[in-house]
């Protein structure tokens, strides 16, 4: 058996710094062995099985510094053949004192758990280390202090096993937090956020998941307010279009709808839960320099507009299965169309919508409604006669359904044409049945070319 005890420390110049909540850290140790559990104020870790997987003890204890979960903090460690003497241990360094040649028997005996009620009585009999303690007879030990006291000692001489409740990664994160004061506005319930932030990239990295959808509630310190009765609870639920394991996208998300969000009342307690996870593929590590431009992503921009100016703001084009270029796509909120059930809808219609000519002679500009053309004899006029240059691309559609599906039916001949004063131009011609072979023939613009 070996273990390591670790402890975090606030630095002298960030006294204030928060520490992720102790499951969080209790998580990021799983990494390294699975048998992690808390034991007082220490982290434990039994290593004995796994130290060489890490290449030694002393490359572990380099890489459990490098890893560090809360940056801001000094992470201490003592190491030990028992958990009681890596805890014993850790308690000297942090008061800056040795540890004794004799081990365990000249260790302190305040650096004992369970001897720490019973130290004066245990100084009065001359007992000033564990070596003192275990060397007085067994039974009167244990009637006079308790079984507990002799258990912890022939643990630590290894006479007895250790037992532990390993602590388990939980399938879905869901962390609560206290708040130090009542939270008032948003900036406040943001700033204690933060620290529910830093536990779920712990929580991500772990289980190698990424956030799609998060929902952060309060708990309202009142339950009346002006003579309207309150909700215990508010919430808030930020959706983003990737996984991502990014806390500073996931934070600005969450800034901008607290934001656009009023308190009904103080806050006392916040609580971050996850809705949606995928597997987390990793971060792009490719070497061209158009794969990693600096900036945010286009779909996290999108998502901090969507945020900031609500969702029915910001919109994208979704593809429709119908030929009628007024009818092949509709405008539709950019998160919505981001879902991954909304991905493969998107991904069918694109295939049901392809062209059977290349993209190249569709025009960059559709009109809201195409424009009938005047007539030049047999020649359609647009800023004077035009000229048909490609064509015709013949166009039959909408005879499935009435007005409830999209409109009349479409029988077209569609042409690419040269206005001498507008340049490019899209138009279409209105096919007329034969039996019909005296009926006006129309001609309408539809599109532009930039």
């Amino acid at each position: 058996m070996h273990w390591i005890a670790l402890q975090w420390s606030p630095e002298p110049d960030a006294p204030d710094t928060p520490l992720p909540p102790p499951e969080a850290l209790s998580w990021w140790a799983l990494q390294f062995t699975p048998h992690v559990a808390w034991q007082d104020e220490a982290l434990m870790l039994e290593v004995a099985a796994c130290e060489r997987l890490w290449g030694g003890r002393l490359s572990l204890m380099r890489q459990l510094s490098g890893t560090n979960p809360a940056p801001d903090t000094r992470l201490l460690g003592a190491q030990g053949s028992t958990s009681l003497e890596a805890l014993a241990r850790l308690r000297l360094f942090v008061r800056g004192e040795r540890r004794p040649d004799d081990m365990p028997g000249g260790l302190p005996l305040d650096t004992l758990s369970v001897a720490r009620d019973h130290l004066d009585l245990l100084a009065r009999l001359g007992c000033r280390t564990w070596g003192d303690v275990a060397a007085l007879p067994r039974g009167g030990l244990s009637r006079r202090f308790g079984a507990a006291l002799r258990e912890a000692l022939d643990v630590a001489w290894g006479q007895r096993p250790e037992t532990h409740v390993w602590l388990e990664l939980p399938d879905v994160f869901e962390q609560k937090l206290e708040l130090p004061a009542l939270a008032e506005n948003a900036n406040e319930l943001m700033w204690s956020a933060n620290r529910l932030l830093a536990a779920l990239q712990i929580w991500l990295r772990a289980r190698q998941r990424g956030a799609r959808a998060l929902e952060l509630q309060w708990t309202l310190d009142l339950k009346r307010f002006n003579g309207v009765d309150l909700p215990p609870h508010q919430h808030i639920t930020v959706r983003t279009a990737e996984p991502t394991q990014d806390m500073a996208h996931l934070r600005r998300l969450l800034s901008e709808k607290l934001a656009l969000t009023t308190l009904a009342a103080p806050a006392s307690w916040l609580r971050l839960r996850s809705l949606e996870t995928d597997p987390w593929a990793g971060a792009n590590t490719s070497f061209l320099p158009e794969d990693n431009r600096k900036g945010d992503k286009l779909h996290e921009m999108v998502e901090r507009l969507s945020a900031r100016l609500g969702p029915r703001q910001v919109l994208v084009p979704v593809p429709h299965a119908d030929r009628r270029a007024e009818r092949t796509q509709a405008w539709q909120p950019a998160l919505a169309a981001n879902r991954p059930q909304e991905k493969k809808e998107k991904k069918k219609e694109r295939a049901a919508t392809a062209p059977s000519q290349p993209d190249a002679i569709y025009p960059t500009w559709l009109l809201p409604e195409p424009l009938r053309l005047d007539m030049d004899g047999e020649r359609p006029c647009y800023r004077g006669p035009l000229r048909k240059l490609i064509g015709p691309q013949r166009v039959e559609a909408g005879w499935w359904g009435g007005a409830e599906e999209g409109g009349r039916p479409a029988v077209r001949d569609y042409y690419v044409a040269e206005s001498p004063e507008a340049g490019l131009v899209w138009i279409y011609r209105e096919r007329v049945p034969t039996r019909f072979a005296d009926a006006e023939v129309r001609w309408y613009l539809q599109g532009l070319y930039a």
